[in-house]
C-alpha cells in the first residue's frame, strides 16, 4: 500500500466490514466505487487491504469534510451503498476522522 501525498491536515473515511456470503458482482461494484470516487472534489487517495476471512478495510482521504459529505450523496454511491446493506456486506463500521499529523518511514 502507498498512501497519497496529503497536505498537513485532512479527513480520513475508516470504512471496516465483513463480507457476506453473496459476494456475487461485488468486485466490479468495489472498483466503480474507486473509480467514481478519484472523480470527486476534494479526494486525496485511499487504502485498501482485505483478508481471506472476507474482513477488509479501506480508508479513503478527504481535503474536506463538506468533500467526503458530498461523496456519500452521489446517487450511484448511495445505491452501492444500499447493495453492500442488502447483499455484500454482513457488518460493517465507518468512522470520520479529521488527521493533524502524519508520519511515514520508507526504507528505499
Amino acid at each position: 500500500m502507498r498512501t497519497p501525498d496529503l497536505p498537513a491536515s485532512y479527513w480520513a473515511v475508516i470504512f471496516t466490514s465483513q463480507l457476506s456470503d453473496d459476494t456475487d458482482g461485488y468486485s466490479e461494484v468495489a472498483a466503480r466505487m474507486l473509480e467514481l470516487a478519484e472523480q470527486q472534489p476534494g479526494y486525496l487517495g485511499s487504502d485498501s487491504a482485505r483478508n481471506p476471512d472476507g474482513s477488509g478495510i479501506t480508508v479513503s482521504y478527504w481535503r474536506s469534510e463538506e468533500d467526503l459529505v458530498a461523496w456519500k450523496v452521489v446517487a450511484e454511491h448511495a445505491e452501492a451503498q444500499r447493495m453492500g446493506r442488502d447483499r455484500f456486506y454482513a457488518s460493517y463500521s465507518t468512522r470520520i476522522a479529521q488527521v493533524t499529523r502524519n508520519y511515514e518511514f520508507r526504507s528505499h
